[in-house]
Parts: C-alpha cells; sequence; structure tokens
C-alpha cells in the first residue's frame, strides 16, 4: 500500500565546510528547495511536516562482514583475503561494474562522511524515521547512491562528476524525469563567442556535483514511494540496502 508523502527529501553527507546537501521535491515530485547546512538543519527542515521520505548518498552503519564471510566459504587457498571489507551491496554494484566506495567494518576506519551520515540516520530513527519499505508510516528514510543512480537512469556509465561536460550531464538526466529543475540547455543558449575567449561561462546555469547528487537522491525517494515496483534494492537489509530508480539492474554498466 502507497503511503502519500509530504515531502521527498535527498541528502548528499559530503566532508566540505557545509557537510550536507539536501534537496526536497513535493507531492508532486518537482523541486521545492535545494541546500547546504549542518546535520540540525537537515533535521530541521524535516521537521514539523506530516510525512517525509528522505534517501541518503551513505550507508547507515560500517559493514556486518557478508562479503568477508562469502568469500571465506568460497576460497580454494589459505591465502590473506583481499579487497573484502565493504558490504554486500557494495560489492553487488562493483560485480555490474559500478564504482562505489567501500564501507568498512569498523566505525573508526570509515571515512569523515560515512561517520557524519551514521550519525544522520541515528538521528532520524530518533525524530520517529524509520527504514523504507514500512506501511502506514509517515517518516521513512532509505539509502541510495547517486553514481549508481544516475548509471541506472542513463543505461550506463556517465562522464566524470568533477567535469563541467559530466555536471551538464548528469542535470539533463534529472531534467528529463521532470522534477523541475533548470535546463541545462540554457547553458549553451548563454555563450557567445566573446564570453568564450574571456573564458566567462554562465556556469549559474548548471548544478554543483553535490547538489546534483542530492537531487538524485530526492528523485529515489520520490519513485520509491510513488512506484515501489519500478525501483530495486541491492544488499542485505540487517546491513544495509541500497535502493535505485529501476525494476531491474542491467548485468553491467562498464
Amino acid at each position: 500500500m502507497l503511503f502519500s508523502f509530504e515531502l521527498f527529501v535527498g541528502i548528499d553527507p559530503t566532508a566540505a565546510r557545509q557537510p550536507f546537501t539536501f534537496a526536497a521535491l513535493g507531492g508532486d515530485g518537482r523541486l521545492l528547495a535545494l541546500q547546504r547546512g549542518e546535520l540540525d538543519d537537515v533535521l530541521d527542515f524535516v521537521r514539523g511536516r506530516r510525512s517525509v521520505c528522505a534517501a541518503v548518498n551513505a550507508p547507515p552503519r560500517p559493514n556486518g562482514g557478508l562479503v568477508r564471510r562469502r568469500m571465506e566459504k568460497q576460497r580454494q587457498t589459505p591465502a590473506p583475503l583481499r579487497g573484502v571489507d565493504l558490504r554486500l551491496a557494495e560489492f553487488e554494484l562493483r560485480q555490474r561494474g559500478i564504482p562505489v566506495s567501500a564501507t568498512p567494518g569498523r566505525r573508526e576506519l570509515c571515512a569523515a562522511w560515512q561517520q557524519s551520515a551514521f550519525d544522520l540516520y541515528a538521528r532520524l530513527e530518533t525524530s520517529g524515521f524509520r527504514p523504507y519499505p514500512a506501511e502506514h508510516t509517515a517518516f521513512q528514510f532509505l539509502e541510495t547512491h547517486p553514481h549508481a543512480v544516475f548509471c541506472t537512469l542513463l543505461g550506463q556509465a556517465p562522464l566524470p562528476k568533477p567535469s563541467l561536460e559530466g555536471r551538464l550531464q548528469r542535470q539533463l538526466i534529472l531534467h528529463e524525469c521532470g522534477i523541475g529543475i533548470k535546463d541545462p540547455m540554457a547553458f549553451f543558449e548563454e555563450i557567445t563567442r566573446h564570453k568564450l575567449l574571456k573564458g566567462i561561462l554562465p556556469l549559474e546555469f548548471v548544478y554543483a556535483p553535490e547538489e546534483l547528487d542530492a537531487l538524485a537522491a530526492a528523485y529515489t525517494a520520490y519513485r520509491a514511494a510513488t512506484a515501489p515496483d519500478e525501483v530495486c534494492q541491492v544488499g542485505d537489509r540487517d546491513e544495509g540496502c541500497i535502493v535505485l530508480p529501476a525494476a531491474a539492474l542491467r548485468d553491467s554498466y562498464a
């Protein structure tokens, strides 16, 4: 049974001065807000709402050793295992050619942005949020991964995120999803010979990488809540599943 949410929020933890970028879509799936801030800013934004589905671009906890145990059962030699300190969800995405960061099994070994996300999930649970899918629950959270989202929406790996062309490509993908963001083609309409010679580019028409990642998460939350048959999950529920906006994943996105 679908729950009618008031707000769909995408949260992207980073290691920047303002450690969270978050985007909000309304009930119609169109952009309402795009902001940066601290953990309390994120929580203040979602508090007081009637219902919220939030997607976070980060894991909820360190890995539980599922991949390591699986590899130990399969190995044929007693040689030390390498590359197994990651979650099952991350392992499954890498198997499909989607490069994702590994989540170590101990908090102190996790990156700062991952540890910030652990705190975010804990605060969300304290605020009444429950893991997706939860029937008849007005506040739910889920995990997604921005690069994997863009891979599934495009059907292949997108251009490098830090590059201008990679940002424009991601923005066009999201624009065609109908979430009411700026049309990236306006960037090209504003370029003149004079501006190009002077190195003056109309970058106000292009979103920053972390903003695009937050928007991708918000769109995933929207699809997960409004069309659950058109999203899929990889990983293990206890260790953490990654939700992606596709009914099924391809064998490879390489």
